[in-house]
């Protein structure tokens, strides 16, 4: 389970996902920063989008590692 959160202004957004729900949180993001009643903007999910890909690919690098050492 992941978790991020951003504050901003009088807005509080936390978004928890998983490994199945990547895909629904990209999107989510999408969503957010297109309503107009949010402060949520683009920018904000550009850099939470980049956020989320930046510990997907951590996890898989673990991941990968962790085969190896079980191969030795």
């Amino acid at each position: 389970m992941n978790v991020l959160a951003l504050v901003k202004d009088s807005g509080r957004y936390v978004f928890m996902y998983d490994d199945e729900s990547y895909a629904s949180m990209m999107k989510t993001l999408g969503k957010y920063a297109a309503d107009r009643s949010l402060s949520f903007t683009w920018y904000d999910a550009a850099v939470l989008s980049q956020k989320v890909r930046r510990i997907r690919e951590e996890e898989e690098m673990q991941e990968a590692n962790n085969r190896l050492e079980h191969k030795f």
